[in-house]
């Protein structure tokens, strides 16, 4: 799964974890301040604001991001160009650099949405200013703030277009990738229920949701460091919650909490799907193949054993059912809680009048963000469910390969 397609993947994955906390602590320990030496923005139009210039306070700070994405680009350089000469991979152009390539993209969209935060912040101040005295701004002001997010927008709409294009083709590489390494060892797999599946869909589903999976972890883990510096800062606002009274960081505290106690209520009412999901795979496997055999000899798929067949496709999908009952119910329950725990939070400052209309917008969305990055297991436990069924599946396929004991899955008799 993994060595089809990256490069020795026991040490390419740590090697990125290594690489990143390297380049982290390169950059907040020396190189972020030293944007005004090394930027090369003056190329572009974009010269580092001198430290006695009377600079914007956006000069200054499209300077700063435009010197973090030379850092991140040449990091990323450096670390495929390593990779591709230390661990030499025929798909490592796609596996290592098309991964840097990605990484970059949606690092740029959780800046963007950083920008669009910022900017919700001024014009609901300026919507606040206008209804509370008429003709406090003009048209020209409210239009130009419209005008503002249109161009931030399409720059996002462009990034995210180019992203998910990008990503569609990497998918595939993957899917080949795989499809190759199983296709040369056919005749040992052929024999193993359900082969063809294996080969033909669930390369593809492993490849899509592995990186569906990677990409929103990535962009949490982003969104994270982008965002929580700014709920820290918006949450001087907050100066006491609810039954608790004073918290430092409140709204720091509220996210982290509120997300651990949905992560822990979703693994405990999903425990089961994994290992329902992976045996719904095998009874929809016999089936099939059932009905594929009886399309060349007519003593198959007789309708007593199609019969029998889809009954235990039948009373599988019923149990698979029936637990994604409770566990909706926990999911859907904590996130409908989810949209008001922000507000209920900020009940005692708002109606002590702290918050500017702005502000208020600027803290929520921030705290959505944020709240949203730690929630990440509660956003995708049902893909990780699936995910995790795929996997098993493919692993056993290998251990054929390899001449391994199967998993013991394998062996639990279909229902």
């Amino acid at each position: 799964m993994f060595s089809s397609f990256f490069p020795n993947p026991r040490i390419f994955f740590p090697a990125v974890i290594v690489w990143t906390a390297l380049c982290m602590a390169l950059w907040y320990g020396v190189l972020r301040d030293l944007g005004p030496q090394l930027s090369i923005g003056g190329l572009i139009g974009l010269p580092y604001p001198a430290a006695d210039a009377n600079a914007t306070l956006v000069s200054v700070q499209v300077a700063r991001d435009l010197w973090l994405y030379e850092f991140m680009i040449v990091a990323g350089a450096i670390f495929v160009g390593a990779i591709r000469l230390l661990l030499p991979h025929p798909w490592s152009p796609w596996s290592v650099g098309v991964s840097a390539l990605i990484i970059f993209l949606l690092w740029f969209q959780v800046q963007l949405d950083v920008m669009i935060n910022s900017w919700f912040g001024i014009f609901y101040n300026l919507i606040q200013k206008a209804l509370a005295k008429p003709n406090a701004i003009t048209l020209r002001e409210f239009y130009t703030q419209q005008a503002t997010f249109g161009g931030i927008a399409m720059v996002y709409i462009f990034s995210a277009v180019l992203t998910a294009f990008i990503t569609s083709h990497y998918i595939f590489r993957w899917r080949m990738a795989m499809n190759d390494h199983y296709a040369a060892n056919w005749q040992r797999l052929r024999h193993i229920e359900g082969a063809s599946q294996r080969v033909q869909e669930d390369t593809m589903r492993f490849a899509e949701t592995l990186e569906q999976l990677g990409a929103s972890l990535i962009n949490a883990l982003m969104t994270l460091i982008a965002f929580l510096p700014i709920l820290w800062g918006l949450s001087s606002y907050v100066k006491e919650l609810p039954l608790i009274g004073y918290v430092p960081q409140a709204l720091v505290f509220v996210a982290v909490i509120w997300a651990a106690f949905g992560t822990g209520l979703l693994a405990l009412a999903g425990v089961r799907l994994p290992g329902l999901e992976f045996h719904n795979q095998r009874v929809e496997a016999a089936y099939r193949k059932e009905l594929v055999l009886g399309e060349d000899r007519a003593e198959r798929a007789q309708p007593q054993t199609l019969s029998e067949l889809f009954r235990d496709v039948r009373t599988n999908y019923f149990r698979l059912y029936l637990n994604f009952l409770y566990f909706n119910i926990a999911r859907y329950g904590y996130l409908q809680a989810s949209a008001l725990i922000a507000y209920v939070s900020l009940g005692p400052t708002i109606v002590a009048g702290g918050l500017t209309l702005g502000v208020l917008t600027q803290i929520t969305r921030a705290f959505g963000r944020v709240e949203g990055s730690f929630q990440y297991l509660v956003n995708s436990w049902s893909t990780i469910v699936s995910l995790i069924s795929i996997y098993k599946r493919l692993h056993s396929f290998e251990a054929r390969m390899l001449d391994k004991p199967l998993d013991p899955i394998e062996a639990v008799p279909l229902p």
